[in-house]
């Protein structure tokens, strides 16, 4: 069995600024966790395969299509193939995020 410690993964912070872990990476699925930190911004992207995220902890913006809504700890949202999603940390907190791709890109 293999465990996983989420705080325990070293991440790589990214062009735009947010943390960023790599938790799974294979055939089927990719799982990252987002850290933003507040005012952290993910920008509108898309991708070809279905997205959900879990947030793990805090409360931040998230968009997905048209439609934006403050999340929060334990929500799920699901995303479509080919749909624009953005996130935000403008809740004044840290916004942690489990971002799980399936299949893997």
């Amino acid at each position: 069995m293999e465990i996983i410690k989420m705080d325990q993964v070293e991440g790589v912070v990214n062009k735009r600024g947010v943390l960023v872990k790599q938790l799974i990476k294979h055939k089927d699925t990719t799982v990252m966790n987002l850290v933003l930190n507040p005012g952290d911004v993910v920008p509108e992207h898309s991708v070809p395969v279905n997205v959900f995220f879990y947030i793990v902890e805090g409360k931040g913006t998230l968009q997905i299509g048209d439609e934006a809504k403050v999340v929060e700890a334990k929500d799920i949202i699901t995303c479509p193939p080919n749909t624009k999603m953005s996130l935000k940390a403008d809740q004044g907190e840290k916004f942690v995020v489990l971002n799980v791709k399936t299949p893997s890109l």
